[in-house]
C-alpha cells in the first residue's frame, strides 16, 4: 500500500510517500504528519504577526521569553550550528533580509547571534541583548518541520517513507519495497549527482531562486548582509534534517567545508567549476572532485 500526502507551508510544497502497513490506517498517519508541519509553518513563520518567531522578536528585546521543549531544541541547534560555522549559519539574519528587500521592514544586518541572543537553560528562556533583532528561521525550518513529521511516522509504524519539502529538505525512512534506498537527485547548474538516503537526511541549498530587486540571491552571508556566493549549490546529507538544512546554508556561504563541521555529515559543493564531494573520513582539506 502506498499513500501520497501534499499541503503548502513555508512558501513552498510538501510531499510524503508512505508505504506499508503501520500501527492504524496509513493515510491517517500521514495526515498527522502533514499537520504537523502546518503547526510548525505557523509557529516558526517570520511573516505572520501572530506566529511565535513574530512574537519573540516583538518581545524578547524587552524580556526573556519562555520556549517549550521543541522550540527549545531549534534554538540549541541554531546556537550550535553557528558557533561551529564562525557565523556563516546565523538565524539572527532578519533584519539583513529586511534591509535586502526579501521581507517587509527596514532592518538591517545584527551584530551576529552569539553578540545578540541570551539563552537560558535552567528556564528555557530567548532574550535579545540588544533592540531591533530579528529572527529568522528560514535556513532550518522545513528541516526542522520535517523531522517532527518523520518522528510522528516512525512512532506509528511507518517504515517506508519519503518526505519533502520544496525538494530541497527531504527525509528518508527505510528504503521502497525491493530497493536499497530512495533515489533523490542533487540539481545544480552543473549535471544533476543522484544520492540513496536510507534513514537519513539531505538539504540542499542554492543562492538562485528568489531575488531581490537588484538581482541578488536570498542566501547572505549574515557576518557581512551581502549575497552569498561562494558555492553555487551545497547539499548535506546526515541523519537530522533540521542539521542538514542549517549546514547546507552555511556551506553556500563559506564554499567550502569548515574544520567544525560533525564528522558524521557529508557534504557536496558545487563551486561552478566540478563537484566537491567529502564524507567523514575525509580532512576539512582533503576535497574529492567529482565529475
Amino acid at each position: 500500500m502506498v499513500e501520497r500526502l501534499a499541503t503548502s507551508a513555508m512558501g513552498t510544497r510538501f510531499e510524503f510517500v508512505l508505504s506499508g502497513e503501520p500501527r492504524g490506517s496509513l493515510r491517517s498517519v500521514g495526515e498527522m504528519a502533514i499537520e504537523e508541519v502546518v503547526l510548525w509553518h505557523q509557529r516558526l513563520s517570520a511573516f505572520a504577526s501572530d506566529s511565535l518567531v513574530s512574537h519573540i522578536n516583538r518581545t524578547a528585546g524587552d524580556e526573556p521569553v519562555r520556549v517549550d521543549a521543541d522550540v527549545w531544541e531549534l534554538f540549541v541547534l541554531c546556537d550550535e550550528v553557528w558557533r561551529a560555522s564562525d557565523g556563516a549559519f546565523d538565524a539572527t539574519i532578519g533584519g539583513a533580509m529586511q534591509g535586502a528587500g526579501f521581507h517587509p521592514g527596514d532592518g538591517a544586518p545584527s551584530r551576529g547571534w552569539g553578540d545578540c541572543v541570551a539563552l537560558n537553560a535552567e528556564v528555557r528562556s530567548v532574550r535579545f541583548t540588544h533592540q531591533g533583532v530579528r529572527l529568522d528561521f528560514g535556513a532550518v525550518a522545513k528541516g526542522f518541520a520535517l523531522e517532527r513529521a518523520a518522528a510522528i511516522l516512525r512512532e506509528h509504524g511507518v517504515r517506508s517513507a519519503l518526505l519533502h519539502g520544496g525538494t530541497s529538505s527531504v527525509v528518508a525512512i527505510g528504503a521502497p519495497p525491493s530497493e536499497d534506498g530512495w533515489r533523490v537527485a542533487v540539481r545544480s547548474d552543473a549535471e544533476p549527482r543522484m544520492v540513496t538516503l536510507r534513514d537519513r537526511a539531505m538539504s540542499v541549498s542554492a543562492p538562485r531562486g528568489r531575488r531581490n530587486s537588484d538581482g541578488h540571491g536570498h542566501i547572505l552571508d549574515p557576518r557581512t548582509g551581502a549575497s552569498a556566493g561562494n558555492a553555487d549549490t551545497a547539499a548535506v546529507l546526515c541523519a537530522r534534517a533540521d542539521l542538514a538544512d542549517a549546514w547546507s546554508t552555511a556551506l553556500v556561504v563559506l564554499g567550502k567545508r569548515p574544520a567544525g563541521m560533525p564528522g558524521d555529515a557529508e557534504s557536496l559543493i558545487h563551486t561552478g567549476r566540478c563537484w566537491e564531494e567529502m564524507t567523514s573520513a575525509e580532512s576539512p582539506d582533503d576535497f574529492r572532485e567529482v565529475a
